[in-house]
């Protein structure tokens, strides 16, 4: 993908610079001159023709037959026939460069030949089987992937979905520990399931009816949009514009950052507790980073009060950091338990988690089984994407790539008032746009999304999100 994320730098590049307390952001003017510097690279591949129902059929059944709760993204829904390493292509055979990679979950491009090859020849052979039966596939897959955690993360249960994931470590934590409170970011995601949902921390998953007791949050250590944060505080090519005093080897930041954690410990929570769970990178709320050595201290303090520490590798895992595989990694830290999901399996429904031997154990108190949980396909499939990663140097290419991306859009940053941060670390990058960088406000969603929805027409797929939908979401 590098050939084609080094070409994007020209999307805005053009366009006039926003002034403060304009009311008018997106002029048919400016979208032209976006339009004139976009230049989509080039492809050589050719999708299939298109013969499923027509789209206004299939847009009658989706309101008709699938559950409301599953938007679709943009104002005229994307119907999408087929995907070719980082490209999409819709019914009409549109091409789309695909930034925000099936949410974070496209980790070694659409349809790659290697697992696509894997899977179809495990379809042929022994598509399911329980995991009360041993099959070569699951046992190689756990060999393969506990080779790549730092001891002693060696015990690996497999299951369908990051949410269930999330739950299972949740669950662990409480069996081995003995102890019931949990701690979470604001701004956190960690799940939709009603378990896991007691963990996320954005109002707009919240429904209303009791979900996940027991979880407590904590101030988010956000050095752009919190408190406390300076020019120096991040793991990133690019740091926030916030300046600070901070002396060589010390971050202020992070010293009141870890005073609010303590504070959660002393008000909100008995002496004991069965944990904390963080995403090393925050992902739907923005690629928020904490400041460099916070997550360290707060596990410490979370071991002196007798708990787990888990990090949710869904988005962070399988080398999208670039410096590391694990975002956890790039941290110093080593968890009790590790979940992680999405890219896993390049789209396939699988996810795991991984803990130690001892905190393993506590779940074989009792029963506890997942129908499809090392399912032989996705077995397969995820040791190919495994070798992918390995062989074609993907981790490598998320460093080089995304910390040339990350700066091109800091020029950006520099250059328009309403880019207010740029953050994150190989392809894990989030934009956050604000009306101006002095209040640092959210730029309203309706600007948000006309350049959401420009960028989608000229042929770019970004997520957005945040708990203002004010940032812009890319995976590459």
């Amino acid at each position: 993908m590098a050939g084609a994320l080094g070409r994007l730098g020209p999307l805005w590049a053009g366009s006039r610079r926003r002034q403060p307390g304009s009311d008018i952001f997106r002029q048919q003017e400016l979208k032209s001159t976006f339009a004139r510097q976009a230049k989509m690279p080039p492809c050589d591949f050719s999708p299939a023709k298109y013969e499923s129902y027509p789209y206004e059929h299939l847009l009658k059944i989706r309101k008709q037959n699938v559950s409301p709760s599953l938007v679709t993204y943009y104002k005229k829904p994307l119907l999408l026939h087929q995907g070719h390493m980082q490209w999409l292509f819709d019914y009409e055979g549109r091409r789309y460069l695909d930034l925000f990679a099936g949410i974070v979950t496209v980790s070694v491009g659409h349809c790659h030949p290697k697992v696509t090859a894997a899977a179809q020849k495990q379809l042929d052979r022994l598509w399911h089987t329980t995991n009360i039966y041993m099959h070569p596939s699951i046992q190689e897959y756990a060999e393969k992937l506990t080779a790549l955690l730092p001891d002693p993360l060696k015990v690996v249960y497999l299951t369908n979905s990051g949410s269930e994931a999330n739950d299972l470590a949740m669950f662990m934590a409480r069996l081995y520990t003995r102890n019931f409170d949990l701690i979470c970011f604001r701004g956190g995601y960690h799940g939709a399931s009603p378990y896991a949902l007691g963990l996320t921390s954005i109002g707009s998953y919240k429904h209303g009816v009791a979900n996940g007791f027991g979880c407590q949050t904590t101030m988010l250590p956000d050095v752009f949009r919190g408190p406390w944060g300076g020019s120096h505080c991040r793991d990133s090519p690019v740091q926030t514009i916030r300046k600070c005093s901070c002396s060589q080897g010390s971050c202020e930041a992070n010293d009141w950052y870890i005073e609010q954690f303590k504070d959660t410990l002393d008000t909100c929570v008995p002496k004991k507790i069965a944990g904390f769970i963080a995403e090393p990178i925050q992902g739907v709320n923005g690629a928020v980073q904490y400041p460099k050595g916070f997550l360290k201290k707060a596990f410490q303090l979370v071991h002196e009060r007798g708990g787990v520490c888990i990090a949710d590798e869904v988005q962070t895992g399988f080398g999208r950091t670039g410096s590391h595989f694990w975002g956890f990694q790039t941290h110093d830290i080593v968890p009790d338990i590790v979940t992680m999901a999405k890219g896993i399996g390049n789209g396939f429904p699988m996810a795991a988690v991984v803990t130690k031997p001892e905190i393993a154990n506590s779940l074989a108190q009792n029963l506890h089984f997942n129908t499809f949980g090392g399912n032989p396909v996705a077995c397969v499939a995820g040791s190919a994407v495994l070798d992918v990663i390995a062989e074609a140097g993907l981790q490598k290419n998320s460093e080089e790539v995304g910390t040339y991306m990350l700066l091109e859009f800091a020029k950006l940053r520099d250059n328009f008032e309403i880019i207010g941060d740029v953050r994150g670390k190989g392809l894990m990058i989030g934009i956050e746009m604000v009306k101006n960088k002095d209040s640092r406000q959210p730029l309203p969603a309706e600007e948000m999304s006309e350049i959401w929805e420009d960028c989608k027409d000229m042929g770019v797929l970004l997520g957005k999100g945040g708990i203002y939908g004010q940032y812009v979401h890319a995976i590459g």
